[in-house]
């Protein structure tokens, strides 16, 4: 397919095919002329599938001529890293330097950023806390704004710094919105959904990589916090007699401790950390003792502490926290033998639903998401702490918090445990009655 179905204009074209994009991606044929047409547009897509270089080229489109004293693009990314990589983008299509394109991050000098806007740019690519600061010393000017952009959306809110994007977005009031991010969850939506129009086009492109190898049944409970993480875990681990032989990753190993101190109600020969801080926390200094203990059932290990791969013998591999590198966890999960019954579990926020992405991306497969357990307690992290009660009143209160009222349509007179849940997936995977 040519690059003619973007409906470029020659020079862009030209600029392209120089820069070695002779084919469209799938985002861009299915962005591009929505946002040249004016509608606010949200973008997902997961890494490499071309999203820079869609809103680049929207953007030269759409301001065709250059050089006038007020910024009309505002393009707002996480950091000074991605300041840097759109600008070398605009720098490749921008040819004969049409557009005056100005970065900001937050390592330079205020004073002299100040003054590089209010000499008088076309197009600012910024970070949004230095950006809201330059708006609010009257030195960036949004009245004139055409298209504003958030890119890396999915980051920007992982940084906590929603409020100068909204702020931004408002005070850009004639502008056209477009947001990219490689994911979707409830933080983002609250972000953007003051200045996203309700005639927004919501596009998602799933380009998933070839899988490179086997790998055992990928499990995903996505929940609102770590604490409701432990809660579920609870609960699995309760059912003993399905997770028999359990490892849970988690990234460090004060997070190991967090997670073992959690479980005191379990006998402390079933359950240990590898290679634990302290001396007196039960604990193991390899997989195959874990494993030829017949009493050990829970093995807690961190990810900062733990260089052994061959989990052979586990039947539960379970992952609290995702690690920081996607190629961690797929190490884990490739299948050695054709007769293994293992079943890996992860857990996930919606901040850390990118890092899923990622590994479906690299496996080149879904996982299977969970549903959330009926008895599950779901923690409300935005809750203050509320005083003791006693007696009925306290039984109603917890019961408050943790159950939610049913949809009709969700409505069912049976129930499993998750362990149940996970065997039943499993056998339905093999093909097994």
């Amino acid at each position: 397919m040519s690059l003619e179905k973007l409906k470029l204009s020659k020079q862009l074209v030209a600029s392209m095919t120089d820069a070695g994009f002779l084919t469209p991606k799938e985002i861009q044929l299915k962005t591009m002329s929505r946002i040249l047409g004016g509608q606010d547009v949200v973008a997902v897509g997961p890494e490499g599938s071309g999203k820079t270089t869609t809103y680049v080229l929207a953007t030269l489109m759409k301001l065709k001529y250059a050089f006038e004293e007020a910024p009309r693009a505002l393009i707002l990314v996480p950091d000074a890293e991605h300041v840097a990589h759109v600008l070398e983008q605009f720098k490749l299509l921008n040819r004969n330097s049409t557009f005056r394109i100005l970065g900001i991050d937050s390592s330079g000098s205020i004073e002299t950023q100040m003054n590089e806007v209010t000499d008088g740019v076309d197009i600012i690519v910024a970070v949004p806390d230095r950006a809201r600061a330059l708006y609010l010393k009257l030195a960036l000017n949004t009245n004139k704004i055409q298209l504003f952009i958030v890119d890396n959306a999915e980051l920007i809110v992982k940084k906590g710094l929603q409020l100068p994007v909204v702020e931004l977005a408002n005070s850009a009031y004639k502008a056209q919105h477009v947001v990219f991010t490689e994911v979707l969850h409830d933080k983002l939506n609250h972000m953007i959904s003051p200045f996203i129009k309700d005639s927004a086009a919501t596009i998602e492109v799933d380009e998933l990589g070839e899988a490179q190898a086997e790998v055992y049944p990928q499990m995903l409970y996505n929940v609102p916090n770590f604490r409701t993480k432990l809660n579920l875990l609870t609960l699995l681990l309760n059912d003993a007699e399905t997770f028999d032989k359990v490892i849970v990753f988690v990234n460090t190993r004060l997070t190991a401790q967090t997670v073992y101190k959690n479980f005191n109600h379990i006998n402390e020969q079933e359950i240990g950390i590898y290679k634990p801080l302290f001396f007196d926390d039960a604990g193991f200094d390899s997989i195959d003792e874990f494993i030829e203990n017949t009493n050990a059932r829970v093995l807690i290990v961190a990810n900062e502490n733990f260089s052994e791969t061959d989990l052979r013998g586990v039947p539960f591999i379970l992952h609290l926290e995702l690690p920081e590198r996607k190629e961690t966890l797929i190490q884990r999960i490739i299948k050695h033998d054709e007769n293994e019954e293992v079943i890996a579990i992860n857990f996930s926020t919606d901040i850390e639903l990118v890092e899923v992405k990622k590994i479906e991306q690299a496996l080149g497969q879904k996982m299977q998401v969970m549903d959330l357990p009926d008895d599950l307690k779901v923690v409300d992290a935005a809750a203050k702490p509320k005083k003791k009660k006693s007696g009925e009143e306290e039984e109603q209160s917890e019961r408050g918090a943790a159950f939610h009222e049913k949809k009709a349509s969700n409505t069912k007179n049976y129930n499993y445990s998750a362990g149940a849940k996970a065997k039943m997936t499993y056998k339905k995977k093999k093909g097994l009655s």
